[in-house]
């Protein structure tokens, strides 16, 4: 299967195998490896061979075969690491914190007082914004 790829992108030269990775599994669709900036030790990345670099554009099988893939190494850190829990994190664009432009999600697994910061504080919402951009949203679904 052929994969659209860049040549300037970090994981298309892991999935091409001109960089090495600490691979945890693969498939005809997706690569799984260790992240080597860890959170914390079992960091890993579920990454689509194809160069996608977000949600809005991957294909909706590939997608699916990306999350598939993170459930996997999920398990297996759960299974193995035993964390306390475990963030599965994508993100689009550099204003949600996506680093490398290719689709990919982390697969984090947490300890009491990791430091890591992925939650918010919760408030309430005006509703009548809510009901605005319900109806924006619903009417392009």
């Amino acid at each position: 299967m052929t994969h659209p790829t860049d040549g300037s992108c970090i994981f298309c030269k892991i999935v091409a195998g001109q960089i090495p990775c600490f691979k945890l599994l693969e498939d005809e669709t997706t690569i799984a490896f260790m992240d080597i900036n860890p959170v914390n030790p079992g960091h890993a990345l579920s990454v689509a061979k194809g160069h996608w670099p977000t949600v809005d554009v991957i294909p909706p099988d590939v997608l699916s075969a990306v999350a598939k893939t993170a459930q996997r190494v999920a398990k297996a850190v759960v299974s193995e690491l035993k964390p306390v829990g475990v963030n599965l994190l994508q993100a689009n664009g550099a204003g949600a914190g996506q680093s490398v432009p290719h689709l990919h999600i982390h697969i984090m697994p947490r300890r009491p007082n990791d430091g890591a910061t992925l939650n918010w504080d919760y408030k309430p919402g005006d509703k009548a914004e809510i009901e605005a951009v319900y109806k924006r949203l619903k009417a392009v679904l």
